[in-house]
């Protein structure tokens, strides 16, 4: 899909602020309500936008620790994977996981109430025959946002 000017400054809206109506957005990038609704369509489509969703606060649902945990097996078959796969489906906790080079295999971003949280998360994580398995717990955000940098279109 070709992204021009217009469709860039429509993500960045999305991207800060997904309940804008088409009208607030059209205005905002100077073009017609239908042309900027036929543009977030496109985008929609074309598999751009993935998703609009609603980003909650997770220490007022009382899941104020973070925690990035650090995955390595030693196993490294098509079985293991599908198993690891299921086991990390019915964990909600678990935020993001992503298979990665170098000494770890796999980094893992869940979200627990506390300590004890993390204890739960753990005891169900290790049915998945993990070799070695850390965590690091996040004492700061110093920066968190959603929104994707458009400069390499």
């Amino acid at each position: 899909m070709n992204i021009d000017r217009i469709d860039k400054a429509i993500l960045n809206l999305l991207q800060r602020d997904a309940t804008l109506s088409v009208g607030q957005i059209a205005g905002q990038v100077a073009i017609s309500k239908t042309a900027c609704w036929r543009r977030i369509q496109q985008l929609d489509k074309s598999g751009v936008i993935r998703h609009r969703v609603a980003l909650l606060d997770a220490g007022q649902l009382n899941l104020s620790l973070t925690v990035y945990i650090a995955v390595r097996t030693n196993q490294h078959n098509d079985a293991w994977a599908q198993q690891f796969q299921r086991v990390l489906a019915d964990i909600p906790e678990v935020l993001e996981v992503c298979r990665t080079s170098g000494d770890l295999d796999y980094l893992i971003k869940a979200v627990v109430p506390d300590m004890p949280g993390y204890d739960r998360l753990y005891k169900k994580l290790i049915k998945a025959d993990l070799s070695d398995v850390s965590a690091s717990f996040v004492m700061e955000q110093m920066k968190s946002t959603t929104e994707l940098p458009l400069d390499y279109l």
